[in-house]
């Protein structure tokens, strides 16, 4: 049985920082990529992080810059460091690997 379980995320105000965590069950952890996704409210669900098994990253304009995506391959965890957070920034996160996906987590970032 495959189990993405997510946590962090909460309430921050402008220009904080919040740090996502995957954990992963069930998967071949270190051949997998592995992503995080939001979805602001009223909008659609959107990749903005993205990491290979070979360590390689990708980040959406939005967030470059400000989020790093992480892989502990001996904890089969994947992380996402939010820094500098904006209200845009506001979202449920998912993180997603081998088509499966998380339970979601809010986060809310107040001006």
């Amino acid at each position: 049985q495959v189990q993405l379980e997510e946590s962090g995320g909460g309430l921050v105000q402008a220009g904080g920082s919040l740090r996502h965590s995957c954990a992963v069950s069930g998967l071949t952890f270190g051949r997998n990529t592995g992503g995080w996704y939001r979805q602001p409210p009223g909008k659609e669900r959107e990749l903005v992080a993205a990491i290979h098994s070979n360590g390689s990253t990708w980040y959406s304009n939005s967030v470059k810059g400000r989020f790093t995506i992480s892989r502990d391959n001996a904890k089969n965890t994947l992380y996402l460091q939010m820094n500098n957070l904006k209200p845009e920034d506001t979202a449920v996160y998912y993180c997603a690997m081998g088509g499966f996906w998380g339970q979601g987590t809010q986060v809310t970032v107040s001006s």
